[in-house]
């Protein structure tokens, strides 16, 4: 787990060096650029390294592989052994135990069809001299960022924007980013919050041709959009087939040369990781949750009897308002660009105190959407119903319960005017109220959407590819990634393993949602290693209580940040309709704090980033 950083600009040796040091948090055991020339023009490559796999030098990046490759690169290949006794018998030789090398050898095996063969999390991009080209690729899940801007023969990546940022005087905020923002609560691929910086979607490589300055960019890989993959065995024989997918995918996420843990939620999937660790590990495996003080938000009470029924190490963090706090203010250093889900701030906090004794840990994630365990899936469910209604109908309801004080009725009364279930499912998801925003902007209008609006698999299923390609991708990982290497931890996600997710998209949708019970499979696996009622309550969602602090202990921060000049000074919203809201929930009368959160995040990030850019 490392940041990388590339270019063909022409920045001086300090300039290359300071674009590095600004994301050195995701790579503080080595720091290294060099520059390579290409029909007498420079091309640098930068890296900072978080050494996991061959803690020798020789393992360093940049790395020079005979002479004609030269690689940065982000993330693990988990098969990478496979990889390299497959290489070996092809004739190629090693010269380190880690899988950077193996990635080398695999381009000049296979060519550009080489990441069909990783099973892995990875961002990478390697110099071929011979060709005279920059070829890389993303994971097929974005777990690993890969942000690039291109103009020309001018081109320069890295993990995080500040450092192709820093230096660039050729950039401007993107508006169109910030409307996506202020609904998606992320800035959706392949946008940034900058007009000339793109991010690299998930599932797809590039070649940049050095001589023209073109670039070319390809999927390479996608989910079973159209269903066409279906398993045709029994419950039992499904559940056989996923444990043994399961097994391995966590027994190679294991291997390390530094010390690995859990995250340990109490949750179906974290408890099921966990399980899973301890039975393939010849020690004792550590497990890390976060303690909350507010009762509703706090389940470390179930991750504690999961770890005292599996036997681990484990570790309670509390929740501290004052350390909370220390990462609000510094949100924006490590996250590079506007991104509002709350849950990143506990999710710092856990991989803050879980460095202190490991460099890598497991995560339950990607559970909830290839299994379709998240609670929106069941009011979707019961919704899709309801817009069997004729509109009419339905209208005259949505007039009924605008009306009423309640703000949920006056949710489902606004979604009830909408065209169908799809249309309401997205809608959910970038807010129903958007009576906040300036102009029409529709944040639908993105191709994802594709995932959700056909017909060739019923509603749950399209909802459940809609949010890998999205929020899983978008938000999820993001959050992850950028919580996670502000600490310097590699997190691992067995659960996102290639095989998982194509196994589960072949299942039968009641092998995952039957009856209103969700994540069948996955909770038939959980009960052989750990008892059922430990889990026989609700779902609760990784969230911090900024709703009560909101309106207690940072009310006086919120109106001070958020006070009449800020808000007019904010781009693409109506100043009176949010103070309105903003007095909604000071007062009681409606749950705001997702709307005050994303626009302190976004006042944030303008204040320290903003100056000299001009909005277009």
């Amino acid at each position: 787990m490392c940041g990388i950083y590339g270019t063909t600009l022409k920045y001086s040796k300090e300039q290359v060096q300071k674009k590095l040091e600004r994301t050195n948090f995701r790579g503080p055991d080595y720091s290294a650029s060099e520059t390579v020339h290409f029909a007498g023009n420079p091309v640098t490559l930068g890296h900072n390294r978080l050494s996991i796999i061959d803690l020798d030098p020789r393992s360093n990046q940049p790395f020079n592989y005979q002479d004609r490759i030269h690689l940065v690169y982000n993330g693990e290949i988990y098969n990478f052994k496979d990889l390299r006794k497959d290489l070996s018998q092809k004739g190629f030789t090693f010269h380190t135990t880690s899988d950077t090398e193996v990635v080398c050898a695999a381009y000049l095996a296979y060519g550009r069809d080489c990441v069909d063969h990783f099973n892995g999390m990875f961002a990478f991009a390697l110099l071929d001299l011979q060709e005279g080209l920059i070829f890389g690729a993303r994971d097929r899940t974005g777990q690993k960022p890969f942000y690039y801007y291109q103009q020309g023969k001018d081109f320069e990546f890295a993990s995080q924007l500040s450092s192709i940022q820093l230096y660039n005087s050729n950039l401007s905020i993107s508006q169109e980013a910030i409307q996506h923002y202020l609904c998606w609560n992320t800035i959706p691929d392949p946008f940034s919050i900058f007009n000339e910086i793109k991010k690299l979607k998930a599932g797809h490589k590039f070649v940049f041709n050095l001589d023209t300055g073109k670039m070319l960019i390809e999927k390479y890989w996608d989910i079973d959009q159209k269903g066409l993959s279906l398993f045709e065995g029994s419950f039992e024989e499904a559940t056989q087939s996923l444990h043994d997918i399961l097994v391995d995918a966590v027994k190679i996420r294991l291997f390390a040369d530094v010390p690995v843990g859990v995250f340990l939620s109490g949750g179906i999937d974290s408890s099921l990781i966990s399980a899973l660790a301890v039975e393939a590990s010849s020690k004792k495996v550590k497990t890390f949750s976060v303690k909350f003080n507010e009762e509703e938000y706090d389940e470390s009470i179930y991750a504690e009897q999961v770890a005292r029924h599996l036997g681990t190490d484990h570790h309670v963090i509390s929740c501290n308002y004052n350390e909370g706090m220390d990462l609000i203010e510094s949100f924006s250093h490590y996250y590079d660009e506007p991104f509002a889900d709350s849950s990143a701030i506990p999710s710092m906090l856990l991989s803050k105190h879980t460095r202190q004794q490991v460099t890598v840990a497991l995560t339950g994630d990607g559970g909830d959407e290839s299994f379709i365990g998240y609670p929106r899936y069941k009011w979707l469910r019961k919704g899709s119903m309801i817009f069997r209604v004729p509109h009419p109908i339905r209208s005259l309801g949505s007039k009924f319960l605008s009306l009423s004080p309640n703000y949920r009725h006056t949710v489902i009364g606004r979604a009830l005017k909408l065209k169908n279930a799809n249309t309401a499912y997205i809608s959910s998801m970038t807010s129903v109220d958007r009576s906040y925003l300036k102009g029409n902007f529709d944040p639908h209008d993105i191709q994802e959407a594709e995932y959700l609006f056909h017909k060739d698999k019923n509603i749950l299923e399209r909802a459940s590819d809609f949010d890998i390609k999205t929020y899983l991708n978008w938000d999820i990982n993001t959050k992850v990634d950028r919580a996670s290497m502000a600490f310097s931890l590699e997190t691992r996600a067995p659960l996102l393993d290639y095989r998982v997710i194509d196994f589960a998209e072949s299942l039968p949708t009641k092998f995952k949602f039957d009856s209103g019970d969700q994540k069948v499979i996955l909770k038939q696996l959980l009960y052989s290693y750990l008892p059922k009622q430990i889990f026989e309550r609700e779902k609760a969602g990784f969230a911090m209580p900024f709703a009560d602090w909101f309106r207690n202990d940072l009310k006086d921060y919120v109106m001070s940040e958020l006070n009449d000049k800020s808000l007019n000074e904010l781009p693409c919203i109506n100043p009176d309709r949010v103070k309105f809201m903003i007095d909604q929930h000071m007062n009681y009368r409606w749950n705001r704090y997702p709307l005050i959160w994303k626009l302190l995040v976004l006042k944030q990030w303008l204040s320290r980033n903003g100056s000299g850019y001009s909005i277009k």
